[in-house]
């Protein structure tokens, strides 16, 4: 029961990054990139539907990110494996971002864009969730 804790503890505070980090990417985008440069303005976005909805499932995403992030760093401290991890949650998520856009008249910028913030979410997340267990807020799994 308290390995359960501890992992919806960890999913919580990935939750949390992940979607602190779209609501910080999405002024970033609205306000710097669609406005300064033109091969970009697909990235402005209004706050509706579609936009909340993204916020949900990222949100969701890090859930899942922290929960399987608190399980990838076990006591062997292996920094692919760490790795791999982050870079596993941030290319799916941006890869689905493009396959889900080609039929859309968005330039390809402006979805390496989305794929490259996407991997910067969970960097994020992974940086505060090592920084979570280095505090002793999140234990990390224990080995059997």
């Amino acid at each position: 029961m308290a390995e359960r804790i501890e992992s919806l503890k960890a999913g919580i505070l990935g939750g949390f990054s992940v979607c602190f980090a779209f609501v910080l990417f999405s002024l970033l985008n609205t306000f710097v990139l669609a406005k300064y440069f033109q091969n970009l303005a697909s990235l402005h976005s209004d706050i509706n539907w579609h936009l909340l909805v993204s916020g949900a499932i990222a949100s969701f995403s890090g859930l899942l990110f922290g929960v399987t992030y608190r399980y990838i760093i076990r006591s062997d401290k292996n920094l692919q494996l760490k790795a791999g991890g982050v870079l596993a949650f941030g290319l799916v998520r941006g890869l689905t971002q493009m396959e889900l856009g080609l039929n859309s008249s968005i330039t390809i910028w402006s979805f390496l864009v989305l794929a490259a913030e996407s991997l910067l979410w969970f960097v994020f997340a992974a940086i505060a969730l090592d920084f979570a267990i280095k505090l002793g807020w999140v234990k990390p799994f224990s080995s059997i």
